[in-house]
Protein backbone atom coordinates (compact mmCIF):
# COMPACT_ATOMS: atom_id res chain seq x y z
CA UNK A 1 0.00 0.00 0.00
CA UNK A 2 1.31 3.44 -0.88
CA UNK A 3 0.74 6.38 1.47
CA UNK A 4 0.39 9.96 0.24
CA UNK A 5 3.70 11.62 1.16
CA UNK A 6 2.25 15.15 1.45
CA UNK A 7 -0.62 14.10 3.75
CA UNK A 8 1.68 11.94 5.86
CA UNK A 9 4.18 14.79 6.13
CA UNK A 10 1.57 17.32 7.26
CA UNK A 11 0.19 14.86 9.82
CA UNK A 12 3.66 13.94 11.11
CA UNK A 13 4.76 17.56 11.52
CA UNK A 14 1.49 18.50 13.25
CA UNK A 15 1.87 15.53 15.63
CA UNK A 16 5.49 16.49 16.35
CA UNK A 17 4.87 20.20 16.89
CA UNK A 18 1.98 19.43 19.25
CA UNK A 19 4.59 17.87 21.57
CA UNK A 20 7.03 20.80 21.58
CA UNK A 21 8.57 21.12 25.05
CA UNK A 22 7.75 17.52 26.01
CA UNK A 23 10.61 15.73 27.81
CA UNK A 24 9.25 12.20 27.37
CA UNK A 25 11.38 11.71 24.24
CA UNK A 26 14.66 12.99 25.69
CA UNK A 27 17.49 10.93 24.12
CA UNK A 28 14.94 9.07 21.95
CA UNK A 29 15.03 11.04 18.71
CA UNK A 30 14.31 8.13 16.37
CA UNK A 31 11.35 6.98 18.48
CA UNK A 32 10.03 10.54 18.36
CA UNK A 33 10.30 10.88 14.57
CA UNK A 34 8.90 7.39 13.98
CA UNK A 35 6.00 8.05 16.35
CA UNK A 36 5.27 11.35 14.59
CA UNK A 37 5.09 9.56 11.24
CA UNK A 38 3.41 6.38 12.45
CA UNK A 39 0.96 7.68 15.03
CA UNK A 40 0.22 10.80 13.04
CA UNK A 41 -0.85 8.64 10.10
CA UNK A 42 -2.02 5.28 11.50
CA UNK A 43 0.77 3.36 9.83
CA UNK A 44 3.79 1.29 10.74
CA UNK A 45 7.14 1.91 9.07
CA UNK A 46 10.32 -0.12 9.12
CA UNK A 47 13.63 1.66 9.56
CA UNK A 48 16.83 1.01 11.43
CA UNK A 49 17.33 0.30 15.13
CA UNK A 50 18.91 3.73 15.67
CA UNK A 51 19.15 6.99 13.75
CA UNK A 52 22.61 6.19 12.33
CA UNK A 53 21.38 2.87 10.95
CA UNK A 54 18.29 4.54 9.48
CA UNK A 55 20.48 7.20 7.82
CA UNK A 56 22.53 4.43 6.18
CA UNK A 57 19.46 2.38 5.26
CA UNK A 58 17.71 5.36 3.65
CA UNK A 59 20.87 6.73 1.99
CA UNK A 60 20.97 10.14 3.68
CA UNK A 61 24.69 10.81 3.26
CA UNK A 62 25.64 13.31 0.61
CA UNK A 63 22.26 14.95 0.10
CA UNK A 64 22.74 18.65 -0.60
CA UNK A 65 20.77 21.83 -0.19
CA UNK A 66 18.14 22.88 2.29
CA UNK A 67 16.22 19.83 3.60
CA UNK A 68 12.80 19.85 1.88
CA UNK A 69 9.58 20.06 3.85
CA UNK A 70 8.78 16.79 5.69
CA UNK A 71 12.15 15.19 4.94
CA UNK A 72 14.04 13.26 7.62
CA UNK A 73 17.23 15.12 8.55
CA UNK A 74 20.12 13.02 9.90
CA UNK A 75 23.20 13.74 12.00
CA UNK A 76 26.16 11.74 13.25
CA UNK A 77 25.90 11.42 17.03
CA UNK A 78 28.83 9.62 18.66
CA UNK A 79 28.66 8.64 22.30
CA UNK A 80 28.31 5.82 24.78
CA UNK A 81 25.01 4.01 25.22
CA UNK A 82 24.46 0.63 26.85
CA UNK A 83 28.22 0.33 27.40
CA UNK A 84 29.00 0.76 23.70
CA UNK A 85 30.61 3.85 22.15
CA UNK A 86 29.73 4.44 18.51
CA UNK A 87 27.68 6.59 16.15
CA UNK A 88 24.06 6.26 17.28
CA UNK A 89 22.97 9.18 15.11
CA UNK A 90 20.28 11.82 15.54
CA UNK A 91 17.23 12.63 13.40
CA UNK A 92 14.58 15.31 13.06
CA UNK A 93 11.72 16.25 10.72
CA UNK A 94 12.21 19.18 8.35
CA UNK A 95 9.79 22.09 8.55
CA UNK A 96 10.94 23.15 5.07
CA UNK A 97 12.29 26.55 6.11
CA UNK A 98 15.68 25.36 7.34
CA UNK A 99 14.31 24.27 10.73
CA UNK A 100 13.71 20.80 12.12
CA UNK A 101 11.54 19.52 14.93
CA UNK A 102 13.44 16.91 16.94
CA UNK A 103 13.83 15.38 20.39
CA UNK A 104 16.97 16.43 22.28
CA UNK A 105 16.59 17.11 25.99
CA UNK A 106 13.02 17.98 25.05
CA UNK A 107 11.03 18.20 21.83
CA UNK A 108 12.21 21.41 20.18
CA UNK A 109 12.61 23.29 16.92
CA UNK A 110 16.07 24.39 15.76
CA UNK A 111 17.71 25.54 12.55
CA UNK A 112 19.01 22.34 10.92
CA UNK A 113 22.70 23.30 10.97
CA UNK A 114 22.49 24.82 14.47
CA UNK A 115 22.03 21.31 15.88
CA UNK A 116 25.81 20.95 15.52
CA UNK A 117 26.13 23.67 18.20
CA UNK A 118 23.90 21.94 20.78
CA UNK A 119 25.67 20.95 23.98
CA UNK A 120 25.96 17.16 23.91
CA UNK A 121 25.38 14.93 26.92
CA UNK A 122 28.50 14.14 28.98
CA UNK A 123 30.72 11.71 27.08
CA UNK A 124 29.11 12.52 23.73
CA UNK A 125 30.54 14.46 20.80
CA UNK A 126 28.74 17.36 19.10
CA UNK A 127 26.37 16.36 16.30
CA UNK A 128 27.59 16.48 12.71
CA UNK A 129 25.13 17.01 9.85
CA UNK A 130 24.92 13.99 7.51
CA UNK A 131 22.05 14.83 5.15
CA UNK A 132 18.38 14.27 4.51
CA UNK A 133 16.01 11.89 2.77
CA UNK A 134 12.50 12.54 1.48
CA UNK A 135 9.72 11.22 3.69
CA UNK A 136 8.66 8.91 0.86
CA UNK A 137 11.88 6.92 1.32
CA UNK A 138 10.97 6.20 4.95
CA UNK A 139 7.41 5.31 3.96
CA UNK A 140 8.54 2.53 1.60
CA UNK A 141 7.12 -0.75 2.87
CA UNK A 142 4.89 0.95 5.46
CA UNK A 143 1.58 -0.67 6.26
CA UNK A 144 -1.64 0.49 7.94
CA UNK A 145 -1.83 0.22 11.71
CA UNK A 146 -4.13 1.75 14.30
CA UNK A 147 -2.28 2.94 17.40
CA UNK A 148 -4.20 2.55 20.66
CA UNK A 149 -2.44 5.01 22.92
CA UNK A 150 -0.13 7.96 23.03
CA UNK A 151 3.46 6.78 23.69
CA UNK A 152 3.98 9.53 26.27
CA UNK A 153 0.93 8.27 28.18
CA UNK A 154 2.31 4.72 28.03
CA UNK A 155 5.71 5.91 29.30
CA UNK A 156 4.05 7.77 32.19
CA UNK A 157 1.97 4.67 33.07
CA UNK A 158 5.10 2.50 33.10
CA UNK A 159 6.92 5.02 35.30
CA UNK A 160 3.97 5.23 37.70
CA UNK A 161 3.84 1.44 37.94
CA UNK A 162 7.56 1.32 38.79
CA UNK A 163 7.92 4.36 41.04
CA UNK A 164 4.42 5.49 41.99
CA UNK A 165 2.57 8.56 40.72
CA UNK A 166 4.66 11.64 39.87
Amino acid sequence: MAFDEETCGVNAVNWALAREGDTDYATRCLAFVEDAIERGNDLEMFGGDDAAESARLYGAAGSVGLPPLHSLVFYEGVGELHGERRDWGHVGLSLGDGHVVHAWNRVRVDEHLALEQLTPAPGWEPLRYVGWVPLGRALEGARPRVWDDDPADAARRMQAERFGPA
